[in-house]
């Protein structure tokens, strides 16, 4: 997608769209959200709460945070103690993904996961032997998805729901420049390349690539009554979060301050569109979808064209031999 038509499109969600205020009833409903220390994940949890949700998992990389925003949620919805868990999760780290996962096989039900941790930083940092953009927001989100993906169908068809598993992507993959993209090599060796990756553009691509692999599990897991799981994207839009921590100096911590302050919305309003993504008012049609402004939206030509689609043929192959790597059997239920 070219910068104008990309500026005009963020300029109409950011200033002209208004998120619908979720009234979604999450009565019976355990949701997990990871991320759910601060920001989107932490209001997200905040609503699920306020909605009925029975349990809310609050999965954080460190669990003092995670208690500290437990406390906050209860303060602000007065909601019982015993509806809020925190459980640690690293997502740099596959062993802690695979111990949470095993961990989730002991809930009574699993209906909804919303996968809102991620990093961004113009850092280069290497976590279990990729660049920590591919790890943290590609690979782990993936893996931890696939993991839970056996729990979510057995709760729907227990209970007679459609579960949700729900990604936070980024409306910046349309801008993503994917100079490492290659078709007749290894994408993920490319992607590792320190010297042939452009860091301000990384988030970027490793929310295409998400979107790549999301599209990729949907077509393979479509929604059934043996697997009533709707799996989608989404973006939140530009939201007062603390993602930009990393960004290096003061100078451009400033200077992204005041660009937050004119554009973007609060993290409770961003939120809005994890919990609409993961509601039960949102159907089949957002199977594979991107999400934006709580609506479908085209995925975009890094998806749509003919370049893209081949693009995401071979990384989806490649991502399904790492994740069988990780833990073997991870994605027998998709073939």
């Amino acid at each position: 997608m070219d910068t104008i038509t990309y500026a005009k499109m963020f300029a109409y969600s950011q200033f002209l769209v208004k998120l619908p205020y979720p009234t979604s009833d999450f009565t019976g409903q355990t949701i997990i959200v990871t991320g759910a220390n601060t920001g989107l994940g932490l209001e997200a949890a905040r609503h699920f709460i306020r909605l009925n949700a029975t349990k809310v998992i609050v999965a954080v990389r460190t669990v003092s945070k995670g208690e500290a925003a437990v406390v906050e949620i209860v303060r602000t919805t007065q909601a019982d103690p015993s509806r809020l868990e925190v459980w640690p999760l690293d997502l740099s780290s596959y062993d802690s993904i695979k111990a949470f996962a095993q961990r989730a096989q002991g809930l009574d039900r699993l209906d909804a996961m919303v996968q809102n941790a991620g990093i961004l930083t113009q850092h280069w940092k290497v976590e279990e032997g990729m660049e920590s953009h591919i790890t943290v927001n590609v690979i782990s989100p993936i893996l931890l998805g696939l993991l839970l993906l056996p729990k979510l169908r057995e709760s729907g068809k227990a209970y007679d729901k459609v579960g949700h598993l729900s990604f936070v992507g980024s409306d910046l993959q349309y801008l993503a420049k994917f100079q490492e993209k290659c078709t007749d090599g290894s994408l993920l060796e490319a992607l590792n390349d320190k010297d042939k990756t452009d860091m301000g553009d990384r988030y970027n691509v490793s929310k295409l690539l998400l979107l790549y692999a999301v599209r990729s599990i949907a077509r393979l897991s479509p929604v059934t009554l043996d697997s009533p799981v709707i799996i989608n994207c989404l973006t939140p839009g530009a939201c007062t979060s603390d993602i930009f921590r990393d960004e290096p100096g003061w100078s451009q911590k400033i200077l992204m301050g005041i660009a937050m302050k004119i554009v973007a919305r609060t993290t409770e309003a961003g939120s809005r569109t994890l919990v609409h993504a993961a509601s039960p008012v949102v159907g089949v049609e957002t199977h594979g979808k991107f999400l934006m402004d709580c609506k479908v939206y085209p995925s975009g030509p890094n998806v749509e064209s003919d370049e893209g689609k081949v693009l995401e043929e071979s990384f989806w192959k490649e991502l399904v031999q790492r994740l069988e790597d990780i833990r073997l059997g991870v994605c027998k239920d998709l073939f």
